[in-house]
């Protein structure tokens, strides 16, 4: 077992975790509501350190990063658990697997295999994802630095429920990050995720403070965050951030608890990317759609089609140098050249 970091033990053995903005207050014996970080005597243990369940070499854009070398491969890999109980969460069979009661025993995998498995594959970056790589962060932060140290670009998918000094402590090893950014209401974390708003809004404004790429991420879901003043909301506090972060807008499907609601409707979608472009976002992608045109980069200069994404991954195109090839406006992101 892997001692975690980020947490406080108190005289009778009960421990205070800071990694997630859960703070749990964890006895002997008992685990955090991530479900793999457990008390053990008065030391708080990791139980997924070194334990990926899913590991597999992805395009860049399924992150979903549009403007973080797009076109590249990138070496993604994820345990168990999750510090959010999503009721509409896609990975709910590994996420919510150990408090479900599942064994989560899995051949050790060190930051040093993680790291030689993504050279050998090719990919330009290593992607902490699938679950919530702040439950993981202790693993997640070894493999970040070491994959930094042989040249490639670290990115973490993350729900955005950390604490500041746990995002302190990632920012350095950290390129690029894609937030959900789930709702602007916290009644719906409170009663879709057992979470809050507040800290995601804050890890959002710190990573864009720390110099990290930021992208991020809303699944709409028909009657609970489709309200398009709602929607509205979302996109002034991103143009807030910084106009140029993407959005993505992707659609949602009925999958664990959440059945109750029908997939959302393409022009839900469509509707959204217009008012978050008319709140002035540069860049707004819609998802999950048959319609490709809308995860095209167009530039924001000229509007000229920078990136093709028919096909899934980006495809550079009237792009010479990095720059728009009619109008020179260069393209916000990493990786353009």
């Amino acid at each position: 077992m892997h001692e975690a970091s980020f947490y406080f033990k108190h005289d009778d053995d009960t421990v205070r975790c800071f990694l997630c903005a859960h703070t749990c207050h964890i006895a002997p014996g008992e685990l955090g509501r991530c479900g793999v970080r457990e008390n053990r005597n008065g030391t708080l243990r990791s139980l997924v350190y070194g334990r990926p369940v899913a590991r597999h070499l992805d395009p860049i854009e399924k992150k979903p990063l549009y403007h973080f070398f797009p076109g590249s491969l990138s070496y993604s890999y994820g345990t168990m658990g999750c510090n959010f109980h999503c009721l509409f969460c896609q990975n709910a069979d590994i996420a919510h697997a150990p408090k479900h009661g599942q064994n989560i025993r899995i051949k050790d995998i060190t930051p040093e295999s993680i790291v030689s498995e993504a050279l050998d594959s090719g990919a330009a970056s290593i992607a902490a994802t699938y679950t919530e790589p702040t439950i993981f962060m202790e693993y997640a932060l070894d493999v970040a630095e070491k994959g930094q140290a042989s040249g490639l670009k670290q990115v973490f998918v993350s729900n955005g429920f950390m604490t500041p000094k746990a995002l302190r402590s990632a920012a350095p090893f950290l390129d690029a990050a894609n937030v959900d950014l789930k709702s602007f209401r916290d009644d719906f974390y409170v009663r879709e995720c057992a979470a809050r708003l507040k800290p995601v809004l804050q890890s959002i404004q710190g990573m864009k403070k720390a110099g990290i790429w930021l992208e991020l991420t809303t699944l709409i879901i028909p009657g609970e965050n489709d309200d398009p003043g709602e929607l509205r909301e979302i996109a002034e506090f991103i143009v807030s951030v910084g106009p140029e972060i993407p959005w993505h807008i992707s659609a949602f499907h009925p999958s664990y608890r959440k059945t109750d609601r029908p997939p959302t409707p393409a022009r839900t979608l469509i509707r959204a990317r217009e008012i978050g472009l008319e709140t002035g976002l540069h860049y707004v992608y819609c998802g999950n759609i048959p319609d490709g045109d809308y995860k095209h980069t167009y530039c924001h200069g000229c509007g000229q089609k920078l990136i093709d994404r028919s096909r899934g991954s980006g495809i550079l195109r009237n792009l010479k140098d990095g720059r728009c090839s009619q109008c020179r406006e260069v393209p916000a992101g990493v990786g353009f050249e």
